[in-house]
């Protein structure tokens, strides 16, 4: 599947402010990146950092007094592995891959091990492998309300599971803390979404199943093989599509992705192999 995606960030700023952006799409073996251009105005030194781990794609910039816009496209195409789900499997702790290990653990947002007790009574039952994730995130789906402004920066995975509302940010950490909680690791994914409405950078989360991770999107705001990858990490602390040191204001904001060759659509029961370990 082909997309071309992109964003627009217009921002004033009170006094010279410090930006790191993560608004480039990642390439891997299953996302490679036909075109791509940024465009900032005005012209500014721009420093590139690619991240070792998960190869997220950051960029600083000092921004004077005045305006910032940042005008970012590309072309991706996409090709996920396509597996069956009823032959995906958990992997116990001791054969994860050694890398593969710290997503097993707490996180500032992904708090396992403050969940464990309602993840073992909701899921402990469940079948085992691809269909417990899928469980847990069919339960974040029908128990948590989906509602725009009804979370913050500060909110987690318990805070979620408390107070049953949230958006994509938090449907994300949730289903990674259940995961955790149930000795599956999983760690979150900024993305562009084809057909997410209204358009909006997107969250949603990997589990490792396997020897691979695979895609879950709790919200089922957009579909799973339509999602291109931005970012990954343990949770959103890793993946802010713009973090601010300074005084401004985001005038406006417009993300799009439009399928441009739909080659590639898999039929129903299908799991999306993103990345191997």
């Amino acid at each position: 599947m082909k997309f071309k995606l992109g964003c627009h960030l217009d921002y004033n700023i009170s006094s010279s402010s410090t930006f790191i952006f993560n608004i480039r799409v990642l390439a891997n073996e299953y996302q490679r990146i036909l075109e791509q251009n940024l465009k900032i105005s005005p012209e500014c030194k721009i420093e590139e950092y690619l991240e070792k781990d998960h190869q997220n794609s950051y960029f600083r910039l000092i921004a004077p007094t005045g305006k910032l816009v940042i005008d970012y496209q590309a072309t991706v195409d996409l090709s996920h592995r396509a597996d069956s789900t009823d032959k995906i499997q958990e992997t116990s702790p001791a054969e994860l891959p050694l890398e593969v290990i710290p997503y097993l653990y707490p996180s500032r947002y992904c708090q396992s091990d403050r969940l464990m007790k309602l993840a073992q009574d909701e899921f402990g039952s469940c079948e085992s492998g691809y269909a417990k994730v899928q469980a847990i995130c069919d339960w974040i789906y029908q128990k948590i309300d989906y509602l725009s402004g009804s979370s913050n920066s500060q909110t987690s995975a318990y805070d979620t599971a408390s107070e049953r509302v949230g958006v994509c940010r938090d449907f994300a950490h949730l289903g990674i803390a259940f995961c955790r909680a149930l000795s599956i690791p999983a760690r979150f994914v900024s993305a562009y979404a084809w057909q997410l409405q209204p358009p909006d950078f997107h969250a949603c989360f990997e589990a490792y199943l396997g020897d691979q991770w695979y895609l879950f999107d709790a919200t089922r705001l957009a579909p799973v093989n339509g999602l291109v990858r931005i970012g990954t990490g343990k949770d959103a602390a890793d993946t802010a599509f713009a973090t601010v040191f300074g005084v401004i204001e985001l005038n406006n904001m417009n993300v799009y992705i439009d399928l441009v060759d739909e080659q590639g659509l898999e039929p129903e029961n299908t799991a999306y192999a993103t990345i191997s370990a």
